[in-house]
């Protein structure tokens, strides 16, 4: 079996031993060491507050990088008054424990100190991703009943003013002027209150299932779910942080997930503050030459990032990386969809480092399984478990329980309830939630296989899967090996309804800079399937097309190319969203 050896890093992992760990972790003296004197636990006390009064409050908490070129340093004591002040902003304005904030801006240093802040006065918080049209915010914001909304003044005026009468949950909008007009009315100016309000905030007691984050994922139907965090969340956050991160103190961390997504709020802010590092927060979208220019220059030690971005960077060819060495940089994870074989390994010829591919979703909170720096690495795996994760692959049955699988064998990833970070509900869907459980068990949705080593294998959403001539066939293993192939940039994959065989596996490719599409290359592309695939599972057909549809967090839309194959309404693909 292909295995990359884990490296010998110069600096020891925090985790040399999964095994050993695996024996010792227990998540309630996980939780115990984190319990303040009267049992409390909040997540931005935990994140900056006790960080601002000790050893490490000079040290800078966020590198902010403009899109304009502009940098600013934020210390851990500077940036836990910020928090401080926008927290006492919240009490001024009326608002309580519980209340809804929601808060749509870039990645500026606002949006930081807003979601600390409004987490140290209980408020249930929600990110928005800023691309988003008003339709898609008007939706979240009714679902999770907003009662303050944090936006730019240019954000407000061109998507939340034409929908603002339809929210009748909004109290208040608080705006960072980034233009030159007057501030429209029902509006107030966010940089004024923080200026008045104290720097002095006393957090109240936080048990630790408090409401804390309300994040909204699409299901199958496309209606927003809105899954519920607690405060307690913040336990696992740290703990994962330091298993399936590394971070260790003197890391510089760059995250390149936007906040409006649960990675970018799991391990864009809490967990890497949480752990004491210093986070670089970049503004500006991707580029290839600034991305390698910010690893380089910022000294990234630890990098966060995405399958679609390593494939984009991929693209450019390993030139460009060897350009710009890295030699601070000591490990690299990626999560938002599974990672192609072909990119791990990309990492060593561009980096020297393989990237550490993880699995989570919304709904789990953080990170559950993953691959450590301290194991080898299967390419194409997920990894194993966490410490104090419980994962196995089981196969629903008629009666509504549920069945293990041999090892090898293929059915639904599945975790036993009881870490600190899972959802407690889907707001107002609790009918919906309880679904999501099979006794003690939460039914993931994704299809998986556990080898004999314990190395989990990710397969396909269970509502993705192509059915063909009686064989079940996954997405992702298809295009895999269409990526393997040198002219080959993406490959997304559905099935296509066949009266025969029910449904035929075709294949949608975006080729490499350069390449041409021809008639040729498709049966050359056919048969390279085949050879890897065999038959049953190999595409009958494929057609090129000069990009592929993505969800704005970057997975590739399977639904939106079915739809265009079949000729049926796309609907309003700007609410799809991802992990």
């Amino acid at each position: 079996m292909d295995t990359i050896r884990k490296p010998a890093g110069a600096v020891p992992a925090n985790m040399p031993d999964h095994a050993a760990e695996c024996r010792r972790f227990r998540w309630d003296e996980a939780r115990a060491a984190l319990l303040d004197a009267a049992g409390g636990l909040n997540m931005a006390q935990l994140a900056v507050g006790r960080h601002a009064r000790g050893p490490i409050a000079a040290k800078t908490a966020l590198r902010w990088l403009g899109k304009a070129g502009a940098c600013c340093d934020i210390g851990y004591a500077e940036l836990d008054a910020l928090a401080s002040r926008f927290a006492n902003v919240l009490a001024s304005l009326g608002l309580a424990a519980g209340d809804g904030v929601f808060l749509l801006t870039g990645r500026i240093p606002a949006l930081y100190y807003a979601m600390l802040g409004a987490l140290k006065h209980r408020c249930r918080v929600t990110p928005l991703f800023s691309a988003f049209g008003p339709e898609p915010i008007a939706t979240r914001v009714t679902l999770g009943a907003g009662k303050l909304l944090l936006t730019t003044s240019s954000l407000y005026r061109k998507k939340v003013e034409p929908v603002r009468a339809s929210l009748g949950s909004l109290q208040q909008v608080l705006l960072l002027r980034d233009d030159e007009a007057p501030l429209p009315p029902g509006t107030l100016d966010l940089e004024a209150l923080v200026a008045e309000a104290s720097p002095d905030y006393t957090v109240a007691h936080t048990a630790p299932d408090t409401p804390a984050l309300l994040h909204f994922t699409s299901g199958t139907t496309g209606k927003p779910k809105g899954a519920l965090h607690v405060h307690e969340a913040i336990v696992a956050h740290i703990a994962t942080g330091r298993l399936a991160l590394d971070l260790k103190p003197d890391d510089v961390y760059w995250c390149t997930a936007d906040p409006g997504w649960v990675t970018g709020t799991s391990y864009g802010i809490l967990a890497p503050l949480a752990c004491g590092v210093t986070l670089v927060v970049d503004e500006a979208d991707f580029d290839a030459e600034r991305w390698y220019g910010i690893l380089q220059r910022e000294r990234v030690s630890v990098w966060y990032t995405a399958p679609t971005a390593v494939r984009m960077m991929m693209r450019a060819g390993t030139a460009a990386a060897q350009a710009h060495p890295c030699p601070a940089l000591r490990f690299i994870a990626s999560v938002g969809e599974p990672l192609n074989p072909q990119a791990v390994r990309w990492g060593l010829e561009a980096f020297g480092l393989p990237i550490h591919d993880n699995w989570w979703q919304t709904e789990t909170g953080g990170i559950m399984v993953a691959n450590y720096l301290s194991m080898d690495i299967r390419p194409g795996s997920m990894g194993k478990p966490l410490p104090g994760i419980e994962a196995a692959v089981l196969q629903r049955q008629p009666d509504g329980g549920v069945q293990p699988v041999p090892d090898g064998a293929e059915g639904e990833l599945a975790l036993r309830r009881g870490w600190p970070s899972m959802f407690r509900t889907y707001l107002n869907e609790e009918e919906r939630y309880r679904k999501c459980f099979a006794g003690d068990w939460y039914l993931t949705g994704d299809l998986a296989r556990r080898d004999a080593d314990g190395y989990f294998w990710f397969v396909g959403r269970a509502d993705d899967m192509i059915k063909s001539s009686g064989h079940l066939i996954g997405p992702f293993e298809v295009e895999s090996a269409l990526m393997e192939h040198p002219a080959v940039h993406e490959a997304g994959v559905i099935g296509k309804p066949d009266p025969v065989v029910g449904e035929v596996v075709k294949a949608f490719v975006a080729l490499k800079p350069g390449v041409e599409a021809s008639d040729a290359l498709r049966r050359e592309l056919l048969g390279f399937a085949r050879q890897r695939l065999g038959a049953a599972v190999a595409p009958k057909e494929i057609a090129f097309a000069p990009s592929l549809p993505k969800t704005r967090s970057g997975k590739i839309m399977r639904r939106l190319l079915k739809a265009r194959e079949l000729g049926l309404p796309e609907g309003d693909t700007s609410t799809l969203e991802a992990t």
